[in-house]
This record gives structure tokens, C-alpha cells and sequence, in this order.
């Protein structure tokens, strides 16, 4: 493989620009050409694709978001968007793309492989939702910026005697919510894994205030409710007051962790291994600090699974 292309699609994530990064050097390092993509897909189809040198990618391993930018594209949910993308390609004499994201990154390219583009995934997402890997690429950062949030909260929410409920990311996975709430000490936790009852939230709350608690901190995840329903669905069990605080996309700014940085580089680096040594449509990932490649097909199919344990050791923990 002698020419290869990298592109970052969905949310942002810290230590996307430091996975791009080994990308580039990388392929430089191994011989080949690499080519850049601005704009996720869009770029594919609009061919804004260009070639990288090593000076391109200076100073960014520490910056946060991604310097290639990220879009949705409606074009490449069609046929003719996707063989356009792919002919952009191969009219450059690109033979292998690497894509940084989560799982509809990686769909996208599973579409690609089909019509002879070789494809490889690197998991960026703050949700640490993709199978295949124990951690993925911003979540690690996502989840510091998170508990030093709520440590700030849990000042005020001390100085006045309330209870404050703060909101934060995950629509479907409540990997942030729940270990955020277990490193902040969060009272209660509400993730789209479990169902946890209103009512015995207020039953804790008012357990505790009865043996001289003065405040609490609920972590609600997006995808469960928001902190306003949290707090009008609550104050039907108990008169207390609340406030709330919705963190927002606070969440995915900032320079990325050490970890991230590492994490980053490492399976950017893979990625292009993958597609030297002939693989395609399979994730790059991490487990058991060993580097895997996980098949497309089976991160479509499958769901990260969460560790109930931490759920009942913050349930143990905040008594």
C-alpha cells in the first residue's frame, strides 16, 4: 500500500488530533503518501482531499477538537453520494483510509470497503461506547473535565444546603454519568442501563437529610432525562430545593489528557499497521493495554456492555 487517507467523522473528541497526527507520521515514517480529508465525508464526495507532510501536523497532539474538522453528511447516505466518495479515491490512487470516530464513523466506512476501499476505524467518542476496545479516544478527558465540574457544584451546593442535579452526555451509554458520579461522590446516578425510581431517590435524600445531611448531588445522563424533568419528577416525592446545572458541550472541549494523547497516538499508529499487513473493515482498539482489531460487523451488531459492579459500588459508597 503505497497511498493512504485519514478522516475524522461525529462528535468531537479530545486526542483526535493526536491520532491524525500519528496517522501522518507513520505512513511518512513506512514510505508512503498520505492524503488528508476536511469535513468528515463531505469531504470524500466534495474531494477536498490533500496530501500531508510532517509539518502539517506539528503542534496539534496537544489541542483539543480536531483540526480536519467534523460534519454530518446526507449526500453519503445515498448510493450515489458513497460511489462518488469512493471514486474520489480511487481516481487519487488511495487504497486505504483510516476514519476516527465512533460507530456511525465506522459504518460509513464498513459502506466504503464494499465498493473496494480497504477501511480501518480508530474509536474516538467521549461516550467510551464502541465494542472492540476498553476505552476510546476522549473519553478520558471528557470524563476529568466532568468531575472537576461537579466539584466545583458541590461547593456551592455545600455553601447554600441544596440539591443539585447536573446533566451530562450520553444518549445511550451512561459510562460518563457513572463514573463521573462514583469519582465526584454523587449521591445518586441515573444511566440509560438501569432504572432507577424516582421514589427511592427521594427516599435516600430525605434518609440522609434526617441524619443531618445538608446537601446531595444527582448525575443525570442526557439520555435518561434532563435535569429540569429530574428535578420536577423529584419534587413530587420531596420538598427540597434543587438546582440544576446542564454541562453541555463543555464536556468535549479542552487540550486532551495525557492518556488520551497516548491512546491516540498509539492507535493511530495501529491503524496504518492494519492497513500495511492487508486489513480492512475493522476497528483499531485497546484491551488489556494490547492493541485489537475488531471486524464492523461485530461492532454493528453488539452493544458495549457497562460494569453493573460500579453502579452498586456508588450505591454502597453514597449512604
Amino acid at each position: 500500500m503505497r497511498k493512504i487517507a485519514v478522516l475524522t467523522s461525529g462528535g468531537d473528541a479530545p486526542g483526535m488530533n493526536a491520532a491524525i497526527r500519528a496517522v501522518v507520521r507513520k505512513a511518512i515514517h513506512d514510505g508512503m503518501e498520505v492524503y488528508s480529508v476536511k469535513h468528515g465525508y463531505n469531504g470524500l464526495i466534495n474531494n477536498d482531499i490533500n496530501k500531508m507532510g510532517l509539518g502539517d501536523v506539528g503542534d496539534i497532539i496537544h489541542r483539543g477538537g480536531t483540526f480536519l474538522y467534523s460534519a454530518r453528511c446526507e449526500e453519503f447516505r445515498t448510493d450515489e453520494g458513497r460511489q462518488r466518495a469512493a471514486a474520489n479515491l480511487k481516481e487519487l490512487g488511495i487504497e486505504g483510509l483510516v476514519v476516527i470516530g465512533g460507530d456511525g464513523t465506522y459504518m460509513g466506512a464498513a459502506e466504503l470497503g464494499r465498493l473496494g476501499v480497504k477501511t480501518v476505524g480508530v474509536p474516538a467518542t467521549i461516550d467510551n461506547d464502541i465494542v472492540g476496545t476498553d476505552v476510546t479516544i476522549g473519553y478520558d478527558t471528557a470524563l476529568n473535565t466532568i468531575v472537576d465540574m461537579i466539584d466545583r457544584i458541590r461547593d456551592t451546593a455545600t455553601s447554600h444546603e441544596r440539591t443539585f442535579i447536573i446533566e451530562v452526555m450520553g444518549r445511550d451509554s451512561g459510562e460518563l454519568a457513572l463514573n463521573a458520579g462514583l469519582a465526584a461522590g454523587a449521591e445518586t446516578i441515573f444511566i440509560p442501563e438501569r432504572d432507577t425510581k424516582m421514589k427511592d431517590v427521594a427516599e435516600r435524600i430525605q434518609a440522609g437529610l434526617d441524619r443531618g445531611k445538608k446537601h446531595s448531588l444527582i448525575v443525570v445522563a442526557e439520555g435518561v432525562m434532563s435535569a429540569e424533568y429530574c428535578s420536577n419528577e423529584l419534587a413530587k416525592y420531596i420538598n427540597i430545593e434543587t438546582r440544576i446545572s446542564v454541562l453541555g458541550h463543555i464536556q468535549r472541549g479542552g487540550k486532551p489528557s495525557a492518556s488520551d494523547r497516548v491512546l491516540g497516538s498509539r492507535l493511530g499508529a495501529y491503524a496504518v499497521s492494519l492497513l500495511q499487513d492487508g486489513r480492512s473493515g475493522v476497528g483499531a482498539g485497546i484491551s488489556k493495554n494490547e492493541l485489537t482489531a475488531t471486524d464492523f460487523t461485530y461492532v454493528r451488531v453488539h452493544d458495549k456492555q457497562y460494569d453493573n459492579s460500579i453502579y452498586l459500588l456508588s450505591k454502597e459508597l453514597s449512604i
